[in-house]
Formats: C-alpha cells, sequence, structure tokens
C-alpha cells in the first residue's frame, strides 16, 4: 500500500494566496490540514472550500506559526509543510511520492524557488538550492519548532536526503513584491528574533554587530553571487545585512529598558521640563 501524505499549511489572513498552494496540492495529496490563527479575512472558507480540514491555534505569541500544534495534526505517515505563498509543481509531487515510497529517507531537504522585488532570484543566498528547505518528512523524524526561521531540525539518527535540483522540481515561494513589504516585515521579524535571543540570553556588541552584516553583505553578494541578480541583488543583500543590524539594536534595547519602561521615564521627562517652566513662569510674574 502507498504510504500517505499529508500537507500542512499554516495561515494567518491568507486570502489571497491561499488558493494557489491548495490548487497545487488538491490533485495528489491524501490529506490536507490547514492550521489557522484565527485570520479576519476569506482564509477559512477559501481553505475548507478546498476540502482542508481546518484547525484554530493562536500561535507561540508573537505573529508566529505554531509548526509543532499544526504538524501533530497531520494523520498521515509523511508530512510535507506548504506555506500559503508557496506551490508545489507536479514535478516536486512526484519527486516526493517516489521518496516517500522508497522507505529510503527520513527527511527531505527540498529546493525553494523565490521571486522577489518582481523577478526570479538565482542567487544572493536566495537562490533555488541555496535556500533548501527542511520540508517533507516522516511524521517523529523532526523537531518543530516557533523560533524564527529554524521551523524544522532533523532528531538524531534521521535519514536526511538533499533533493536534487532540476530546474522545475522545487517549491516557488512568492514574497516581497516591493521594498516596502520587504521592511515591513524585517521589522516584524528581527522583533521576534531578538526576544527569543534575549531569552536565550544572547547579547551582541554595536560592533559585533556591524562586523556580522558586513560578514553577511559579503556573503550573500559575493561568495552566494548576489551581483548575478543585478539590481535585485545588491539590494537584497544590502537589506539581508541591515536585518542583522536591526535585530541586534532591537537585542540591545531589551537589555536595557524595555518600551513601557521608556515612555514611562519620557512622560516623567516632561512633567519634569513643564515644571521648570511653570516655576519659572511664575517667578517673571512675581
Amino acid at each position: 500500500m502507498k504510504p500517505r501524505i499529508s500537507v500542512v499549511i499554516n495561515t494567518l489572513n491568507e486570502e489571497k494566496n491561499l488558493s494557489f498552494a491548495l490548487r497545487s496540492v488538491q490533485p495528489w495529496a491524501d490529506e490536507i490540514v490547514v492550521v489557522d490563527m484565527y485570520s479576519t479575512d476569506r482564509t477559512v472558507e477559501v481553505a475548507r472550500k478546498f476540502g482542508a480540514q481546518v484547525h484554530f491555534n493562536r500561535g507561540p505569541g508573537f505573529n508566529y506559526a505554531p509548526r509543532a500544534f499544526a504538524v501533530n495534526q497531520a494523520s498521515s505517515e509523511w508530512i510535507l509543510v506548504v506555506d500559503a505563498d508557496e506551490l508545489i509543481p507536479v514535478a516536486l509531487s512526484h519527486d516526493l511520492r517516489r521518496v516517500a515510497e522508497s522507505s529510503e529517507t527520513d527527511v527531505v531537504l527540498i529546493p525553494r524557488t523565490n521571486y522577489m522585488l518582481g523577478g526570479v532570484i538565482r542567487y544572493t543566498g536566495c537562490g533555488a538550492t541555496q535556500d533548501s528547505q527542511v520540508r517533507f518528512f516522516r511524521k517523529g523524524s523532526v523537531v518543530a519548532s516557533s523560533l524564527a526561521h529554524q521551523d524544522f531540525k532533523p532528531v538524531t539518527g534521521a535519514r536526511v536526503k538533499m533533493l536534487p535540483y532540476r530546474g522545475d522540481n522545487a517549491i516557488v515561494h512568492f514574497t516581497y513584491v516591493d521594498s516596502q513589504q520587504f521592511i515591513e516585515r524585517l521589522n516584524r521579524y528581527t522583533s521576534i528574533e531578538a526576544m527569543q535571543g534575549f531569552e536565550r540570553g544572547e547579547r551582541i556588541t554595536p560592533l559585533g554587530a556591524l562586523v556580522k552584516a558586513a560578514k553577511h553583505f559579503g556573503a550573500r553578494y559575493i561568495l552566494w553571487r548576489g551581483f548575478q541578480d543585478g539590481w535585485r541583488g545588491l539590494y537584497l543583500s544590502l537589506f539581508y545585512a541591515f536585518y542583522k543590524i536591526v535585530m541586534a539594536a532591537k537585542l540591545q534595547e531589551l537589555t536595557v529598558r524595555r518600551p513601557e519602561q521608556i515612555e514611562s521615564w519620557y512622560r516623567q521627562e516632561a512633567e519634569g521640563i513643564l515644571k521648570t517652566y511653570c516655576e519659572s513662569q511664575s517667578a517673571a510674574a512675581s
């Protein structure tokens, strides 16, 4: 008997994207599970239209997908995790079915083709093989987490396979339509990473942040040949380097005062300045 495959998708207000992801897996998936973080648009309606099981979970509390909960809702031996802004080409679905039937692998690294800033990115650390993702695995062979950009980690002893990229067998990822969207998400994810890093006891100096950002730019633009992606490669390399700076700045801020503490201090300072002003006005009048 052929092994069953469940497709798991986490969603939050993905009405515009979700149907593409669902249409790409509905013809061959044995089960589709959507875990929604209480969307306020038509996301749930779209999911049910395509026959998906819908479960609800608010996530870890900082607008990040509840990966472990989502995986646990799947009933099949094999699980494919797809984001709402991705789709699975036919060639990839055939490859995954063959892997599941071979019984030689537990975890599969899948190439991913990224569309960014209105174009296909082939280098810059975002090329198909450069951005391979742990997304297909036997249930129980990975540890799922809600750590930013560290969703799935193979367990000790798991047999890991890198799926060879042939040009048509990669996850297709539609993201960052423009710089504004990139910066908006950068702001959200750096806040998540800074808080998680702070809770783990991570610290970084301003000089350390600058060095880390410079190395990251060099890796993306030179080592990973971002220059071959033209102007997109340059700006993406700069944006990702800036990501490191912003994350470090937010981590530094958490070691000093929280925003609510700073706001309270600002109010105290304002009251002090106004008190001095009032006293000087009173003295002048007398």
